[in-house]
């Protein structure tokens, strides 16, 4: 199994630094929040994305895409699932672009998550809501099938999101999309969420999913809190999963250093 950390973990760490700590703790890969590279991911050319993903590649580690797709531009509305034609078409024109970095940097996945950035607008049907996503997600994979680049569709928890709140949702959102570049993302803080036990969510998911991510409902890496993953690790592991088992936290305690050695120490022994 390959491993991999986000580099917004490491706050305002330089990129050069955060590779070298990555790298030196013994991780595969390092995935990657575009608001950490610019507040305005947009200003970002292809060009400067090809010398981001050098930076990454010459520490010895591998691009493995990006995540947080919509936080960021500050002030400009991005959105999934809108009534707005308008605000859909920037937002399609936003993941493009997004995976033109993505794929100038040596990436090939990009976790779409974003929750405040698809729900479900008040007064809007749910039939809507998902058929506008389709326009978006098509639109978008049209452009990632050239680049070689995978939308890794996220389910989140009901707390985070009205769209998307389990993996079999997101799977039929995934096969309406119809592109082999729309794909599953599974999360082990978002599967908690559900009433079916992670193994299974697995097990079922297991012909769509692309990435993953490892963590615990307490926002912090895993091995931090009450989810044991070895029957994670046994479930991945059978249904033959070759992708990258990423660290992806949101509690930055006690500090960037502790998060990454101690989580890889953990997934190295659940994954043995």
């Amino acid at each position: 199994m390959k491993f991999a950390i986000c580099n917004e973990t490491y706050q305002d760490w330089p990129l050069e630094q955060v590779c070298e700590h990555v790298k030196a703790t013994g991780y595969d890969g390092l995935e990657i929040a575009p608001f950490t590279l610019d507040k305005d991911p947009g200003r970002i050319n292809e060009t400067q994305a090809e010398a981001l993903g050098r930076v990454v590649r010459n520490a010895g580690l591998e691009v493995v895409g990006l995540h947080w797709l919509l936080v960021r531009p500050e002030g400009e509305a991005l959105h999934l699932t809108s009534p707005d034609t308008s605000l859909r078409d920037r937002t399609t024109q936003y993941g493009k672009h997004l995976a033109k970095l993505c794929a100038a940097m040596g990436g090939k996945v990009m976790v779409w998550g974003s929750p405040k950035q698809r729900n479900i607008a008040e007064g809007q049907s749910y039939d809507e809501a998902f058929a506008n996503a389709v326009d978006v997600l098509q639109r978008i994979s049209d452009e990632c099938e050239k680049l070689g680049v995978v939308i890794a569709m996220e389910p989140l928890s009901p707390k985070e999101t009205n769209f998307l709140q389990t993996a079999a949702e997101t799977i039929k959102l995934i096969d309406a999309v119809g592109s082999p570049a729309c794909q599953l993302h599974l999360d082990v803080k978002a599967m908690s969420s559900e009433p079916t036990p992670i193994p299974d969510i697995i097990e079922a998911s297991k012909a769509h999913t692309v990435h993953f991510h490892a963590n615990d409902p307490n926002l912090r890496g895993p091995g931090f809190g009450d989810v044991k993953f070895e029957p994670i690790a046994a479930a991945l592991k059978a249904t033959g999963y070759d992708g990258y088992v990423s660290v992806e936290v949101f509690d930055y305690k006690p500090d960037p250093e502790t998060i990454a050695v101690e989580s890889l120490r953990y997934l190295r022994e659940t994954f043995v």
